[in-house]
């Protein structure tokens, strides 16, 4: 059952009747541009099949209602929450990225209330934006009920670009989170057998083709099943000191800095600051150099600079973990073209670039290296670039 037909069958559960509607996003990986979007910088996500999905109908008395169906088949509620009185700090737990989403939108003149089911299998915790597709399915659920379909003519309809600012703001200001627009944007705007190369500052975009099966080659997705959460400090402690960075330096954002200017630039800097100036600095232009692989249509080219981009993580920005590293290590060692973690660090996920006729000895060897260290089982699957968010029919 899809994550559409099981939000309306809990939806059916719930409310006793049919939804007004069903809307879902995907989880995204990022297939290189890690911490890069938040200094103004290049990302290059693709959009998971994974997808969680809101059924909804509206209300009239203000109210917003949300129920969650859980990985065991359990419905969580979050109690009626009046959209009126929504504050940051009023709303605890997964509630609070549903609720964000209202608090935003309300200012925006879009104040009706809504009961809301969701369901999905995107996995939580992952580094693989569990929560961005959360949130960017409840948008467009909510701004669907209120007659607005993202890409129909009119002139109050909101770009995807707007809504994945909204959706920022729900996180940054309501949830607490300190989140660029990098997983916004993917969940809301990639498309099937593409990369979404995006420059955060500009907003341009292009959709770069990733056609990974006529290449003979897959994107291998290990969850280490260590969970992390943006809100939490180690997040912020890196943005902060990247903005502090550009202070010194005086630039509006470290995407200012070349790399032909690195040097310098470093030598301008406090010595715990010049780590993680590096890696920015380094990995837009490791986000430029694969882009232009991939528009020569030189997929299996790409692999050094996601090797690099992981030391890159691993020793600059300081946000892998032994998991992590023994995940992208043990792929590497099976034959894997390249591998690097990916999402926000401190747990989560990493991902192998392998061809077909790897891709199960690189599996093998990844989870006999994780019961070696006494690790929990990594959960690996292959991850094919899908659409971005919008309204299902079911």
């Amino acid at each position: 059952m899809s994550p559409a037909s099981e939000a309306v069958a809990a939806f059916r559960t719930v409310h006793g009747g049919e939804p007004a509607g069903v809307w879902s996003a995907p989880g995204r990986v990022n297939l290189i541009g890690e911490h890069t979007d938040y200094n103004d910088g290049f990302v290059l996500p693709f959009a998971l099949p994974h997808r969680l999905a809101a059924a909804a109908s509206p209300r009239e008395d203000g109210i917003l209602s949300v129920a969650t169906l859980g990985d065991d088949g359990q419905l969580q509620r979050s109690g009626e929450l009046k959209i009126a009185d929504l504050a940051p700090g009023t709303v605890e737990g997964w509630a609070a990225y549903p609720a964000g989403v209202a608090w935003v939108l309300r200012d925006q003149g879009f104040t009706a209330g809504a009961d809301l089911v969701i369901a999905g299998d995107v996995p939580s915790g992952a580094g693989l934006s569990s929560s961005h597709a959360l949130e960017c399915a409840v948008s467009l659920a909510l701004l669907g009920l209120a007659g607005l379909e993202l890409g129909t003519p009119g002139d109050r309809v909101p770009s995807r670009s707007q809504v994945a600012r909204w959706v920022q703001r729900s996180e940054n200001d309501f949830v607490g989170a300190p989140t660029g627009l990098l997983d916004q944007t993917a969940s809301l705007c990639c498309t099937e057998s593409h990369v979404l190369f995006l420059d955060v500052r500009s907003g341009e975009q292009e959709q770069v083709p990733f056609g990974l099966a006529d290449a003979g080659l897959q994107v291998l997705i290990m969850d280490t099943r260590t969970k992390h959460s943006h809100a939490e400090g180690g997040y912020g402690e890196r943005r902060r000191g990247t903005e502090r960075a550009a202070e010194l330096l005086e630039v509006k954002a470290l995407r200012d800095v070349t790399v032909e200017g690195l040097d310098a630039a470093l030598g301008r800097l406090p010595d715990d600051l010049v780590p993680l100036v590096r890696h920015v600095v380094t990995e837009n232009q490791r986000v430029l150099e694969v882009v232009e692989l991939l528009r020569a249509g030189r997929l299996a080219d790409i692999g050094p600079y996601l090797d690099a981009s992981h030391v890159s993580m691993r020793d600059d920005y300081r946000i892998s973990t032994a998991e992590l590293d023994l995940a992208v290590d043990s792929a590497r060692e099976a034959g894997a073209l390249g591998s690097r973690m990916t999402g926000g660090g401190f747990g989560g996920s990493a991902i192998a670039l392998v061809r077909d006729a790897d891709l199960d000895g690189v599996k093998a060897a990844v989870e006999a290296a994780y019961e070696k260290a006494g690790y929990r089982r990594p959960r690996m699957f292959t991850a094919v670039p899908s659409r971005g968010a919008g309204r299902d029919e079911v």
